[in-house]
C-alpha cells in the first residue's frame, strides 16, 4: 500500500475502483458538494497508482503553486478563450496525449444546481473515450468507480443515463441538501 492508500485507511475510507484501467477516459464524479471530494478522489486514484487529471482556472497556476497543481494532474483552463471552446480544447488535448483520465463533476460546482453540465459528454464523444462513473460515498466512507459507458452522441439520452445512475446517491454526499439531479 502506498502513501495515498495509507492515508485513506488511517481516516477510515475504502477504495473500490473496478472499472477498467484506461489511458484515456472521463471520470464523472457525483455527488459533488465539498472541497474534500477532490482530496478523497485524488487519494483514491493515486492509491491504485493512477493519475487523474482535473481542470482548473489558469489563474491558480502561478509559481510555485502551478508546479504542484500540474504535478497532481491539473490542466489550466482559460475561461475566456475567444478562439476555441473549452470542449474543443479538451478534445484536442485528448487527441494529442497518450494519457488523460479527466475527472469532472457534472454539477460544475459544490452548490445546489438546477441543471447539470454536459461538456464532459461532448468531450467524451468527440474524443471517443469512455465515461467512468465515480461516487464518493460519505455514508459508507468508500470511493467507487465501477461503471463505464461510451456516449452515444445523443447528449440528452446520455445525460439521462448518468442522472439515473446517481439518482439514489444523494444521501452519499457530504452535504446531501446540496445535491440534486
Amino acid at each position: 500500500m502506498n502513501l495515498w492508500g495509507s492515508f485513506l485507511k488511517i481516516i477510515g475510507w475504502k477504495v473500490d475502483i473496478s472499472a477498467p484501467r484506461r489511458d484515456k477516459c472521463i471520470i464523472c464524479v457525483a455527488p459533488h458538494t465539498s472541497n474534500l471530494d477532490f482530496v478523497l478522489g485524488l487519494c483514491a486514484y493515486r492509491s491504485l497508482g493512477r493519475k487523474a487529471n482535473f481542470l482548473m482556472k489558469d489563474f491558480w497556476f502561478f509559481f510555485p503553486l502551478g508546479i504542484l497543481l500540474r504535478a497532481l494532474g491539473g490542466i489550466p483552463v482559460k475561461r475566456k478563450n475567444k478562439t476555441e471552446s473549452l470542449t474543443e480544447t479538451i478534445i484536442r488535448k485528448f487527441n494529442n496525449s497518450d494519457y488523460i483520465n479527466l475527472a469532472v463533476t457534472p454539477e460544475g460546482t459544490r452548490s445546489k444546481v438546477q441543471k447539470w453540465k454536459t461538456g464532459f459528454l461532448y468531450i467524451a464523444y468527440g474524443a471517443e473515450v469512455p465515461v467512468q462513473l465515480g461516487v464518493i460515498d460519505y455514508k459508507r466512507k468508500i470511493i467507487e468507480i465501477k461503471e463505464e459507458f461510451h456516449p452515444s452522441g445523443d447528449i440528452e439520452r446520455d445525460l439521462a443515463f448518468v442522472k439515473e445512475y446517481y439518482a439514489d446517491l444523494g444521501s452519499a454526499a457530504k452535504y446531501p441538501e446540496k445535491f440534486t439531479i
